[in-house]
């Protein structure tokens, strides 16, 4: 039986202090779960009940988002000896033939893993997956040409919002109208073949939509923001031009952003002239992603993560799990006769990020509250559209898919 929600926690005051002086400086989770965190003190739950702080809980995080735990065990091994260096990764001179090797090793492994050859390559960089919303049309600018957006979800809108404020974007076609809850259709988009690129966001990580087809955009080039499902599945990455993703869902920790880009791409956006050094891909291309301090540690934990999905099998291994886990929190949405209210069109549901919404907002915060009191995290939805979400990332493992399922279906029979 899966546990209730426990006692409240028990405030243990260091001895001899005054409890006057331990004034409340917070609410945990924004007053999802309503414990005040107050300064000096120490929160623990009564004995036997809750769960012990050192175990690891089923994070179901949007991102950053669950590592796996071998990798952060080889990086806990190695984190003060770098390769019987002497010293930590973190504190290697990104000019030293360590890390050249160790920046060199992690593109060459993405491509493989990817099913790319050399005609890509692949660019670090910090910023996130939003610097790469203003990067991309900044370097198609000086071609005069217009960028073609699918919107699908908030992180698409953004993409194309920004392409609007640097310079000519255009819709080719959005599901805003449905509220996001299904997919525009991408088989018949009225292209120009005159457009800079045609833009998509692979997988809606607010809404928990992912794109099963994409559009033949002929000579226009394909660009895919896969922040939230690159390494997720197979799917033939020749078909885009670029793809990028910020690291912090499948990839590794945040801080670090990979741009997979054809070189006759790297090529056009070379021609750039009236835009700043930094902000220019082929800056990243002539200096191998170090034309400044780059995040080195994260690049060094990214490399963990491929070399850890390689050994999972590589990509089909990992899409056939990811399938599994998905089918659990799906099946029990599906048998729950509306109690959880799936949003997205059963076509349209995301392996990655699960959405549903219950009978009001006070029942979700209930769901979010007994679900932390019982090992779960990373559960509440967006801050701006509300609900649960389930993201399952590669690392998730399916125990913890299980885990949930079975919580859920106690927590259907409690309070349905």
């Amino acid at each position: 039986m899966l546990l209730s929600l426990p006692a409240p926690p028990v405030i243990a005051e260091p001895s001899g202090s005054n409890p006057k002086r331990f004034d409340q400086v917070g609410w945990h989770r924004e007053r999802t779960l309503l414990v005040p965190i107050r300064r000096g003190a120490f929160l623990r739950f009564r004995k036997g009940r809750g769960r012990c702080p050192l175990e690891r809980i089923h994070n179901f995080n949007p991102g950053p988002a669950a590592l796996p735990l071998e990798v952060l065990r080889q990086a806990q091994r190695q984190l003060i000896d770098y390769r019987h260096g002497g010293m930590s990764i973190m504190e290697m001179s990104h000019r030293s033939s360590d890390v050249e090797r160790l920046f060199e090793e992690t593109g060459q492994l993405l491509l493989k893993l990817l099913g790319l050859d050399a005609s890509y390559t692949v660019l670090t960089m910090g910023g996130g997956a939003s610097m790469q919303f203003a990067m991309l049309p900044l370097n198609a600018k000086e071609s005069g040409k217009a960028g073609g957006y699918v919107v699908s979800g908030s992180f698409s809108e953004k993409a194309y919002q920004e392409a609007r404020f640097v310079g000519d974007a255009t819709v080719l076609a959005s599901s805003k109208n449905a509220n996001w809850r299904t997919l525009p259709a991408v088989d018949d988009l009225p292209l120009d073949p005159a457009m800079a690129y045609v833009h998509m966001t692979t997988n809606n990580t607010i809404e928990g939509s992912q794109f099963r087809h994409f559009p033949d955009t002929g000579a226009v080039p394909l660009i895919g923001d896969m922040t939230s499902d690159m390494l997720s599945r197979v799917i033939d990455y020749r078909r885009f031009a670029m793809c990028y993703a910020s690291a912090q869902k499948n990839l590794g920790p945040a801080g670090v952003t990979v741009a997979v880009v054809r070189k006759d791409l790297l090529d056009v956006f070379a021609k750039v002239r009236q835009l700043p050094s930094i902000l220019r891909y082929s800056t990243y291309a002539q200096h191998k992603s170090m034309y400044n301090t780059p995040p080195v540690h994260a690049v060094y934990m990214m490399k963990l993560v491929l070399e850890w999905t390689e050994r999972q099998g590589g990509i089909a291994a990992i899409e056939q799990e990811n399938r599994r886990k998905a089918e659990l929190i799906y099946g029990v949405i599906d048998q729950s006769d509306g109690f959880y209210d799936g949003l997205i069109a059963k076509s349209d549901r995301s392996m990655m990020n699960m959405t549903w919404r219950m009978a009001d907002e006070a029942m979700e915060k209930r769901f979010v509250l007994e679900s932390e009191a019982n090992g779960f995290d990373g559960l509440a939805g967006h801050r701006s559209v509300g609900g649960i979400r389930a993201s399952a990332y590669n690392a998730v493992p399916y125990t913890a898919c299980k885990a949930l399922a079975e919580f859920m279906l106690d927590f259907r029979q409690r309070n349905g």
